[in-house]
């Protein structure tokens, strides 16, 4: 199974622009081959906290009208957005879409990174789902710093670890570099990450969007300045 992990600019809360870049990215990864597209955290908005918080027009629930495009897309994609939680505070949320459009799971970010604790409520539950005869576990950023969570994946019969994430220049450059492959060699995981590249609220996303097989061999990596999509063999 090809898998794609994908990386772009997001444009500040502007949906609909968000939208368009990642169903042209889906698209793309479905002429490579690929099954299954991963995007970056808070990909549909940008990672813009204080806009988040202040308007709940741009928390999305799986059937919001406005992901029609990436629903289409014919490629399985799996989208981090904000989310209703039905209190005052949204969720980080990743939903996952089958080729077909339908929602298959829903996973919501456990381990909320420092500011994010004041804007977010977490999630208190792991995420799990198959597709193409393999068996995925989702993650967000900040949760790949709690290798509990990669461990009851590895036990739990996966063999894929997904994750949606921002790292900026700088420190973020080393620790994307050490967390993900550290990951696959530790609990023998397939590790997939996508990662912002450019502007991404207060931060720099410094792309470098990668894929290693299981035991941290790096199958394919973006570049560090520029979107684009990356593919390769996985299971």
């Amino acid at each position: 199974m090809k898998i794609a992990t994908a990386q772009f600019t997001c444009v500040p809360v502007d949906i609909p622009a968000n939208v368009q870049q990642m169903a042209a990215l889906a698209g793309e990864a479905r002429t490579k081959g690929a099954e299954l597209v991963v995007f970056p955290e808070l990909s549909l908005t940008g990672y813009e906290l204080e806009a988040v918080a202040a308007r709940p027009d741009l928390w999305l629930r799986a059937d919001d009208p406005r992901l029609e495009a990436i629903r289409a897309s014919g490629v399985a994609c799996v989208v981090n957005c904000a989310a209703p939680t039905g209190g005052e505070r949204p969720a980080i949320e990743t939903l996952v879409f089958g080729s077909d459009g339908e929602l298959i799971t829903t996973y919501r970010k456990q381990h909320l990174f420092e500011h994010e604790q004041d804007v977010f409520e977490a999630g208190r539950r792991d995420g799990r789902f198959e597709v193409g005869g393999l068996r995925f576990a989702l993650a967000t950023c900040f949760d790949n710093h709690f290798p509990e969570l990669a461990s009851r994946g590895a036990a739990d019969g996966c063999q894929v670890h997904l994750a949606s994430s921002l790292y900026g220049t700088g420190g973020g450059v080393e620790e994307l570099a050490t967390v993900y492959p550290g990951i696959a060699k530790d609990f023998g995981l397939h590790v997939v990450v996508a990662n912002h590249v450019g502007p991404a609220g207060a931060w720099t996303g410094c792309g470098r969007s990668a894929l290693w097989a299981p035991g941290g061999a790096l199958l394919a990596q973006a570049d560090a300045d520029r979107p684009m999509v990356v593919v390769a063999d996985v299971g």
